[in-house]
């Protein structure tokens, strides 16, 4: 099969496409949006990741994310569609449905995104499921929750960061559940939905089988780095006073980043496990824990 992957180059595309080089052809596709461009799409199938991920620095223009994550996606979808590709692709995210989550996300959950990103995200997935689909395609919107893995730089670096330095964790006195997802899951899922013509077109949540809490986050860590956790019970109402003096004073520690780190995010991954009908390869402590060993080989 011939595959072209779009923002190839990034932590998601670099892990596909070396899981996916012993089984197809992969072509990384360079894209930017420009407005009424067209594309001449060659292969059998179109991977789309590039995208304007979300800002935590909050300097980004709000149009950056409707170009980059709208106004690109339907560009790519409208030429698929003229193409003799049979299979898309898309990356969306949880944050096109919700940026709270009470209960269990699951694909039927009624979207309200917050943000330009998860906006952008949900419009683009509004005009894929709008246009009629020939029956010789397929086409999958997959909504990730926070993915980890080899060359990740999000928020597991903080905790891996905190831990290694012997420094305590703080945050203790919350009580969170939260989806992760291991990259080596993510790029199992898209094997299958490349080669099983069997499973059906639609959204799917991308997730782990079981929500971890930060503490255990706290704890598989030191067991990764072989030290002893230390965790305080700060009162949280402490804690969210210094994370908005973090808002104004540029500390590591914001209103975002404690809501990230703390809260309470759960995704089913129902759907997509009996779709493709076979288990996830990877557990979510074993998949944190291949993570973390890659913090250490870094």
């Amino acid at each position: 099969m011939k595959i072209s992957i779009t923002g190839a180059t990034g932590f998601v595309g670099q892990n596909l496409q070396d899981y996916l080089n012993s089984y197809h052809m992969i072509k990384p596709l360079s894209v930017r949006y420009v407005p009424n461009q067209k594309f001449i799409l060659n292969g059998d199938a179109i991977i789309h990741l590039a995208g304007k991920a979300h800002d935590l620095k909050k300097v980004s223009l709000p149009q950056d994310y409707y170009d980059a994550n709208f106004e690109l996606t339907k560009q790519l979808f409208d030429s698929f569609l003229l193409s003799e590709a049979t299979v898309f692709i898309f990356m969306s995210t949880v944050k096109a449905v919700a940026d709270e989550v009470a209960g269990l996300l699951t694909e039927d959950t009624t979207p309200s995104p917050k943000t330009h990103y998860g906006i952008a995200k949900h419009q683009a997935e509004q005009y894929i499921l709008s246009k009629d689909l020939p029956a010789e395609k397929r086409v999958y919107i997959l909504r990730p929750c926070m993915i980890h893995g080899l060359g990740n730089k999000g928020n597991l670096n903080l905790l891996y960061n905190l831990v290694s330095r012997g420094l305590p964790w703080p945050l203790g006195d919350f009580e969170n559940k939260r989806s992760f997802l291991s990259i080596e899951n993510l790029c199992f899922v898209i094997k299958e939905l490349l080669d099983n013509t069997t499973i059906p077109s639609g959204i799917y949540n991308m997730a782990d089988d079981e929500a971890i809490s930060t503490n255990q986050l706290i704890a598989l860590l030191g067991k990764s780095l072989e030290k002893k956790n230390k965790i305080l019970n700060i009162p949280a109402s402490w804690i969210k006073s210094i994370a908005k003096l973090g808002d104004t004073l540029n500390l590591p520690l914001n209103s975002e980043r404690l809501q990230k780190l703390t809260e309470n995010y759960v995704v089913s991954n129902d759907k997509i496990v009996k779709a493709i009908s076979k288990p996830l390869p990877i557990s979510s402590t074993d998949g944190l824990l291949k993570t973390f060993q890659s913090f250490k080989e870094e």
